[in-house]
């Protein structure tokens, strides 16, 4: 492409469409038609410069003509409560479902794997013995020590929010980087098992391993599943950028990245009622059975969230993705 022929060829309708996008008063119809044709234009010209001659000055100038022009055609829309109401009732349910296939078996295979290393840890004392000291060891697992103390070293509220932003941080680096090939998705649940591997090894040699599961899994089993599903929707992101089928790699991965935002505004939340749990249920004094059925009852009602209502979702035609509105339009790219 001549960039230079192009753009005298093209100059007078980019300002036409500039002038009609200042124009303060109401436009007439056949104005209004005009609009709409030099925008639809405007993006044409705006994907062909992209892909032949990318100009950083003029793909500038045409992006922020289509923005303009594209705010002009749709209108705008401000965010509502009824968009929350949305997001929690269809959208992120829905985006849940869709990626089962990922994140399922993700947890299958991270909880194996931490049964594993705890197993070797539990029946191998030489590999205790690289871990701590034997009098370290002994204050961890004893009676009091550090597994059960850690979770009343802090005030209830202080202590929930502290792991809620740890818990967001490990659920942001699978979904941010999980574009990077889902490497450091793997490096982020390697260290999720190890910890909890060590941990049910290390008890389970003290022959306390009843306790720490009592006091791992009232709050563990949401917490887990949200790294997890974190995680398989990390691996499906990166999965993307191998294969991203029918769709262009960038309409692919547009695609997925905004349902992958989205599911991470929802584990915001899920993560909120885990910590809540954590904070306030895993310490108090109720007993283990308790505990362990406040968790059960709260991982089975994400589950039935995921497979009873983001079934329903998608059935509906709900992908997880924004609005048809709210979407960029996709432009012909010229050969």
């Amino acid at each position: 492409m001549d960039l230079d022929v192009f753009v005298s060829t093209h100059r007078a309708e980019w300002e036409r469409l500039d002038a009609l996008l200042r124009t303060r008063r109401r436009l007439n119809g056949a104005e209004a038609d005009e609009l709409v044709v030099l925008y639809q234009r405007t993006a044409t010209h705006l994907s062909q410069v992209q892909s032949s001659a990318p100009d950083p000055a003029l793909t500038g100038r045409l992006t922020t003509l289509v923005a303009r022009g594209r705010s002009a055609v749709t209108g705008t829309r401000s965010a509502s409560w009824r968009d929350v109401t949305h997001f929690f009732t269809a959208g992120f349910p829905a985006a849940l479902y869709r990626t089962r296939h990922w994140w399922v078996p993700t947890a299958l295979l991270s909880v194996v794997a931490a049964a594993l290393i705890g197993w070797w840890i539990g029946t191998h004392p030489e590999v205790q013995a690289s871990i701590a000291a034997p009098e370290q060891l002994r204050e961890m697992t004893r009676p009091g020590g550090s597994y059960e103390s850690y979770y009343s070293s802090h005030p209830a509220t202080s202590f929930a929010a502290q792991v809620w932003t740890n818990n967001a941080q490990a659920v942001g680096i699978c979904l941010v980087f999980g574009a990077f090939l889902g490497i450091p998705v793997l490096w982020v649940l390697f260290q999720n098992m190890l910890n909890l591997g060590i941990g049910i090894g290390l008890m389970h040699s003290a022959g306390r391993l009843d306790t720490f599961l009592g006091l791992i899994l009232p709050h563990g089993l949401l917490e887990l599943t949200a790294v997890f599903v974190a995680a398989g929707t990390g691996l499906r992101l990166g999965w993307t950028v191998i294969d991203p089928g029918h769709r262009s790699r960038r309409t692919a991965l547009a695609a997925e990245g905004r349902a992958a935002l989205g599911i991470a505004l929802g584990l915001a939340a899920v993560l909120f009622v885990s910590g809540a749990i954590e904070g306030f249920v895993t310490p108090s004094g109720l007993p283990t059975s308790a505990r362990i059925a406040i968790g059960v009852v709260a991982e089975l009602a994400f589950l039935a969230y995921v497979y009873v209502v983001g079934r329903r979702a998608v059935l509906a035609g709900e992908t997880g993705d924004v609005a048809a509105a709210d979407q960029p339009a996709e432009q012909p790219t010229a050969a």
